[in-house]
Formats: C-alpha cells, sequence, structure tokens
C-alpha cells in the first residue's frame, strides 16, 4: 500500500494579501493598515507626539505610531492581552483592564496625550446586535479616557460597531470635538461592521 501525502497545513481561513503584507513587513497583524489609512487621511499622529493605544495586543498600531512620533515622542498602551513582540524604546504597553485603579494610575503618570486611538472590539457572540452594544460601551469607555487625558486640542480614534447607539454615540463626540468625521478604512474587511469615529480638535 502506497505511503500516505502529508496532509498540507491548513491554512488561515482569514488569510489575505494584507495579512502576507503585515508578516513581511514585520507588524503582527493587519490591522495596521487601517491606521495607516487613517493617518495618511486625516493626519492624527504629529512628530513628537505623546499617544495612547487602548486595545493595543497584538501591537501592529503602537509599531506603527511609534515610528510616527519618532525617537522623541512616546507611545503607551493598554491591552487585557499581553504584547508579545519586541517593542521600541518609545513604547510602553501593559497588561491591564481599563476598568482597573491600576490603569487610572498608568494614565496619571503619563497623562498629557495628543492622540488617543481605540481600536478596541468586544469578543464577538455572533449577534449582531449585543456585539454592536458591547462595543457602544467600550466606545464610551475610549471616550472617558479621551475626555480626562487628552490635551485641548487633542485628537481621538475610536473603533465602533454599526447599530442602534451608532448616531447616540457620534452626536456625543461631536460635542466634545472640533471636528468629526466617520471613516471605513479600504482594508477593513468587507463583511466587518465596524467603523471609525476620527475626531479633532477637543474642545
Amino acid at each position: 500500500m502506497a505511503a500516505q501525502k502529508n496532509k498540507a497545513p491548513k491554512k488561515n481561513q482569514w488569510e489575505d494579501h494584507l495579512t502576507r503584507r503585515a508578516r513581511s513587513e514585520n507588524y503582527p497583524a493587519r490591522s495596521v493598515y487601517k491606521l495607516e489609512e487613517i493617518q495618511n487621511k486625516f493626519k492624527v499622529i504629529k512628530k513628537n507626539d505623546k499617544v495612547l493605544d487602548l486595545g493595543c495586543s497584538p501591537g501592529s498600531w503602537l509599531l506603527y505610531a511609534a515610528r510616527q512620533v519618532g525617537s522623541s515622542g512616546h507611545v503607551f498602551g493598554i491591552d487585557l492581552k499581553s504584547i508579545e513582540i519586541k517593542l521600541p524604546d518609545n513604547v510602553v504597553a501593559i497588561k491591564e483592564n481599563i476598568l482597573n485603579p491600576d490603569t487610572a494610575s498608568f494614565l496619571n503618570e503619563n497623562k498629557g496625550f495628543n492622540a488617543i486611538l481605540s481600536d478596541m472590539a468586544p469578543s464577538t457572540s455572533g449577534r449582531k446586535d449585543v456585539d454592536a452594544l458591547r462595543s457602544f460601551e467600550l466606545c464610551n469607555m475610549a471616550l472617558k479616557v479621551a475626555e480626562e487625558f487628552l490635551v485641548q486640542n487633542g485628537n481621538f480614534v475610536c473603533k465602533i460597531f454599526q447599530g442602534n447607539d451608532f448616531n447616540v454615540f457620534q452626536k456625543d463626540v461631536k460635542s466634545k470635538f472640533i471636528d468629526c468625521k466617520i471613516f471605513k478604512p479600504d482594508s477593513c474587511r468587507k463583511q466587518s461592521k465596524e467603523i471609525y469615529i476620527i475626531a479633532k480638535g477637543k474642545k
């Protein structure tokens, strides 16, 4: 009987050209290209800025932001998951819940952010209404952090799942920033309900 051929390893069903590009450019995830599109269009990060990345795992946005701010800028990250990659010297990331007191002390020590980025997303349940509500709750947390720790005229980027509360959140952001735009990067997956609110110029 002929020997059975080794089966080819299973391909990641989500892999696409951006996944492969991210790997070739040493980014841990394709999500980096969403931030790149946002930055190219809206210029939310400047040289020497102090940036906070909420929901920073696996670290692609941290790496990209670090390159944008340069060696004199600083990037800070918070996520429930650990960052497994080596980070540049101007980046600090902690494994923490945004609601914990330890997070508040970390933010207070480093406050005065020029830009706050939130790519936070809930663990999806498969129910669009539930996922949108959980996303709305995370966005409200991110906005509270921006209210407290963003400098005047600072910028805020926030991912939200489209749902019943989207307009409520957008209106709230508009009341706190001079300029507010909705943007869906081309690099978002077609089936994704995520969209980004880009708010510039904290009042």
